[in-house]
């Protein structure tokens, strides 16, 4: 089991930067975190921790390599459930990820469907939310089949943070040997789920692992908010049976990347000295 690292470890530092501190840390591997279309001021001017879509893949490549990182992941988190619009991350900016992430030798692009920000989004029912999922991810699917990459779907929403819904819109999307799961042991908690039981009735769909534990006093929050970025404490100080999880993935087969999505560096390295303890 690889243990990675979210590319975000201090703000205001570039991606180039970001791979170095993580490598300094012991970890040999990463993801490709925040993205976007075209240029950036921030990334130009190297006080953003962010990847253009339009990169050449040789600038990636090589980034990565000067670090001495492999990286597992390409983040395309998106929102899959307002209409599409030039400024909202959706279905384009997930086929840019899905290319360029193949050009890189990056297998697996995580996307997810976020939480809705118009009243449009806000009014469909779980149904209809499956619908639109699904609509929107068809075109990228078929890149994702093309290319040879695994395009995989986060605990992250009123969806996905469900078993009995993620399974439906697993069934949904099809494409079984192309699409399956990015479990995120903190964000599918908060939404309400058992982390444990999606690999207890879709193990086998799990290719990739996002790290995170929750402290006690998110208990109030739990079932009202979906998703959260990076956790805030050590695997272990929270609520989240951690080693439960990682015996499980054991028990399923599960020897593939997963990322710590932690913030504060002794926090990460707290986290990676119990995650291998567990792990062995």
């Amino acid at each position: 089991m690889k243990i990675g690292c979210f590319a975000l470890v201090q703000p205001f530092l570039p991606v180039a930067e970001q791979l170095k501190l993580i490598k300094e840390m012991g970890v040999d591997y990463a993801d490709v975190t925040d993205n976007h279309d075209g240029g950036s001021l921030g990334a130009e001017y190297g006080f953003a921790e962010t990847v253009s879509l339009d990169s050449h893949p040789a600038k990636i490549r090589k980034m990565a390599a000067d670090a001495g990182i492999e990286l597992t992941a390409f983040c395309a988190h998106a929102n899959l459930l307002d209409p599409v619009s030039p400024d909202v991350y959706s279905t384009h900016q997930i086929i840019k990820a899905i290319r360029l992430a193949a050009e890189c030798g990056i297998r697996h692009v995580i996307t997810t469907e976020g939480d809705p920000k118009t009243a449009f989004g806000n009014n469909l029912t779980i149904d209809e939310q499956i619908f639109a999922i699904t609509e929107r991810l068809y075109e990228p699917i078929r890149w994702a089949e093309e290319l040879g990459v695994k395009l995989l779907i986060e605990t992250h929403g009123q969806v996905t943070d469900n078993v009995d819904h993620m399974e439906k819109l697993l069934n949904k999307l099809g494409h079984e040997d192309t699409v399956g799961i990015c479990l995120d042991t903190g964000n599918s908690w908060l939404g309400g789920a058992e982390p444990i039981d999606y690999m207890k009735r879709l193990g086998k769909r799990i290719h990739h692992v996002h790290w995170k534990d929750m402290p006690e006093e998110w208990n109030e929050k739990r079932g009202k908010e979906f998703g959260c970025g990076m956790a805030i404490i050590p695997l272990g100080d929270g609520v989240i049976d951690i080693p439960a999880i990682v015996n499980e993935l054991k028990a399923v087969g599960f020897d593939g990347a997963t990322t710590l999505e932690i913030a504060g560096e002794d926090n990460i390295k707290t986290s990676i000295e119990r995650l291998k303890e567990w792990i062995a």
